[in-house]
């Protein structure tokens, strides 16, 4: 996906094969949970039964083990990948960053920030920030399967701790919510009080990743317009376009 560059501007390798797959594969991951996430919000509006729910919850655990795997593998590509994957250089912070990010900025205003072959120093910030909460939005989700379904990694302690140990804990896998047949009131009660607080910070962090995923895009669509460095395609190519010499 290679654009057609003016002659005084240079091509430059920036974002790895790897990178560039999880971004991709990101994109995909999140945008199928966000749907089937409302739909599970929503299913009482939506007229959804109770084993469609569960179903709903199911597809969107399958969803999440794929998101959870790609952004895993991520996180350890931070220490590991090419020198613009690493964390050093996605990441705000470092020697010099608050004079980079100022400079950075007043040269936004003025039509002619510095170039950066990486992320620019306010880039890294909402880098930062979509990376907390895409964390925060696994290691809940990963909980909440355990809790709700009692899907890896945690299903079979949770489910324990909800029937008593001994019990047949594969029977509980889909079981339709409301049915307490198996279930230990006691134990499921303390365990539903466990699970409350993933529950709230899951549904907290997907608000929040959702206007975090809007001022991405509007970021991205305006570095894009004003720099025109091939911001978008480099996800494609892994090639960005400079017409002066980058800073990093």
């Amino acid at each position: 996906m290679q654009q057609e560059v003016p002659q005084h501007r240079q091509a430059h390798k920036v974002w790895d094969r790897t990178t560039r797959i999880f971004h991709w594969l990101n994109v995909i991951c999140v945008l199928l949970l966000i749907v089937i996430g409302v739909m599970i919000l929503n299913a009482n509006t939506l007229g959804v039964s109770a084993e469609g729910k569960v179903t709903l919850k199911i597809l969107h655990a399958y969803a999440g083990y794929v998101f959870a795997l790609n952004l895993s593998w991520r996180l350890i590509w931070g220490f590991i990948g090419g020198r613009y994957s690493r964390w050093k250089a996605i990441l705000p912070g470092g020697k010099g960053y608050v004079k980079q990010s100022t400079e950075y900025l007043q040269g936004f205003r003025k039509g002619d920030a510095p170039a950066y072959k990486g992320h620019n120093p306010l880039g890294r910030i909402m880098i930062a920030i979509m990376l907390f909460l895409l964390s925060a939005q696994m290691v809940t989700g990963l909980v909440l399967a355990g809790t709700d379904l009692y899907f890896p990694p945690f299903g079979h302690e949770f489910a324990e701790w909800a029937t008593g140990a001994g019990e047949d804990h594969s029977m509980l896998v889909g079981l339709v919510p409301g049915n307490k047949e198996m279930l230990d009131p006691e134990g499921y009660a303390a365990m539903r009080e466990f699970r409350a607080p993933f529950i709230e910070i899951h549904e907290i962090a997907f608000y929040l990743l959702l206007i975090a995923i809007f001022l991405h895009i509007v970021a991205v669509v305006v570095t894009e317009v004003r720099e025109r460095s091939g911001l978008v395609s480099a996800m494609f190519s892994g090639i960005k376009y400079l017409d002066k010499k980058p800073e990093d």
